[in-house]
């Protein structure tokens, strides 16, 4: 064989490999899918990832022709649902139900100096389906009326008030580090495995208060088990209008809970394609928007090229939050 016929070769057997690449992904699209696809909701049931997966898996199906399965994997503070999903064959049958606590995981295992349960990188954004920043939330019996009352007894009393949450640097952590942060008070942070178990915590008085996402108490509140006394947003909450924002109390401390469909990374496009198709339509779906509104959640559906930017800067600033809350055993 000829020195010059070697390149040719070489490169038409790499337009060719790129070619069948192709067609194989076409192929997977072509065919899928064909049998139900799993959503892994990294959390127990009773959280935002469980309340706005649930409708959206149901709604998906019908749009896919195949049941989307959901599968609650709690722990960790949704590591180790995350991770599976992360580690799981890219071909579109097994997808995630992710919160904000995707992005900050691997950050706190870099600040607690272990290996990472996952990368960013190991994951395809789908969608965004919800945008909730998180609010305060006090038993109704409790002794704090407003805000103010919680937060002067806080200052007054360090360590007295416990506050659940669904793990260390979760979606539900945070927001509260961020307020302890900016009012220099002093509360005892208490993880759960979710925001089920948080919320049936501060119910039966184990914490004393938590942050967490409108649609994960709205049935408690609306039955006056539950008083919110601020939330984490700059404008005013749909679902709890007369709730003051942080930021209007003269607080620096803003944090979205943001709920989002993701694919391992590597998923061929035009299986992402249908994905992201079958995600827009759900989101759009009447019977959705009821059932996450009436959990409490307005949808605020992004498609995957917009929550792609929207997840990388979001994921930046929280990244900086992790690191100056520092090491949490």
């Amino acid at each position: 064989m000829t020195q010059t016929r070697r390149p040719f070769i070489k490169a038409a057997s790499a337009v060719a490999a790129l070619a069948a690449t192709g067609l194989l992904s076409l192929a997977q699209a072509a065919g899928y899918p064909d049998r139900p696809i799993t959503m892994i909701v990294p959390f127990p049931p009773g959280g935002v990832a469980d309340t706005v997966g649930r409708p959206m898996a149901e709604s998906m199906s019908r749009a896919l022709g195949q049941p989307v399965v959901i599968e609650n994997k709690g722990g960790a503070g949704g590591a180790i649902g995350m991770r599976q999903v992360a580690t799981s064959k890219a071909d579109g049958y097994t997808i995630l139900m992710g919160l904000v606590s995707i992005s900050t995981i691997p950050v706190a295992d870099e600040v607690l100096g272990r290996p990472p349960s996952f990368t960013l990188n190991q994951f395809t954004p789908i969608a965004r389906i919800t945008a909730d920043p998180t609010v305060l939330a006090v038993r109704a019996e409790s002794q704090w009326k407003t805000y103010k009352d919680f937060i002067d007894y806080a200052k007054a009393n360090p360590d007295k008030i416990n506050f659940g949450s669904s793990g260390n640097y979760g979606t539900m952590h945070v927001p509260m580090e961020m307020l302890k942060l900016e009012t220099g008070t002093k509360m005892t942070h208490v993880p759960y495995k979710g925001a089920g178990p948080a919320v049936i915590g501060l119910l039966g008085d184990e914490v004393q208060a938590l942050s967490t996402g409108p649609s994960s108490i709205g049935t408690q509140v609306k039955a006056g088990k539950i008083r919110v006394l601020a939330h984490w947003g700059t404008a005013k909450l749909e679902s709890m209008p007369e709730v003051p924002s942080l930021k209007s109390l003269g607080v620096n401390a803003q944090f979205a809970q943001w709920s989002g469909i993701f694919a391992p990374a590597g998923t061929p496009e035009a299986v992402v394609k249908r994905l992201r198709d079958a995600a827009k339509a759900a989101a759009n779906d009447p019977k959705v928007k009821e059932a996450i509104i009436k959990a409490g959640s307005p949808v605020m559906y992004m498609d995957a090229p917009e929550f792609a930017n929207y997840w990388a800067d979001d994921a930046k600033v929280l990244a900086g939050v992790v690191k100056k809350i520092g090491k949490v055993e």
